[in-house]
């Protein structure tokens, strides 16, 4: 079994819905199982910021799936959720992105684990901080919560926007 950290956002339509559809479809997938949730966090859009504000929450999996075959579920899981790739850092119903593998080092044209960009990122760090923070990050070797920004802009999501 592995275990893999997963961070998922939202940004169209019922954001919280478009979440907690992907925590399922996730669970019900063969070979997967949801082990913890973080909470959601409402944040500001990052590289394109015209666009409406993001819900992102991190994941927790137990999993008997490869790295490579975990991206091709939560890739249909996208398209079962009518993700569109239409730009980079662009509006979208879900992202599903794989952040940690075990404690594996992957470089693959198709997945890069670590999460290339994770440590950059508040709105992945503070809910990943949240059901990992003793996890080590394989490539810097130092625990989640060593790794946290300082961001204003992630606040927990009570369920009303701003």
């Amino acid at each position: 079994m592995h275990t893999a950290y997963l961070g998922l956002g939202s940004n169209m339509g019922d954001r919280q819905h478009q979440l907690q559809e992907a925590v399922k479809l996730l669970n019900e997938i063969d070979g997967i199982q949801v082990i913890q949730e973080s909470p959601i966090y409402e944040t500001k859009p990052v590289g394109y910021t015209d666009q409406p504000d993001f819900l992102n929450m991190c994941i927790e999996i137990s999993t008997e799936l490869e790295s490579s075959e975990l991206l091709k579920v939560c890739m249909m899981i996208e398209q079962q959720l009518h993700r569109v790739r239409v730009e980079r850092w662009g509006p979208r119903t879900i992202d599903i992105d794989i952040l940690l593998y075990d404690q594996s080092v992957i470089q693959s044209p198709e997945l890069e684990v670590p999460h290339p960009r994770m440590t950059e990122r508040a709105f992945v760090m503070i809910p990943l901080n949240d059901i990992a923070s003793n996890v080590v990050e394989p490539i810097s070797k130092k625990y989640i919560w060593e790794l946290l920004p300082n961001d204003e802009h992630v606040v927990k999501y009570n369920g009303e926007s701003k």
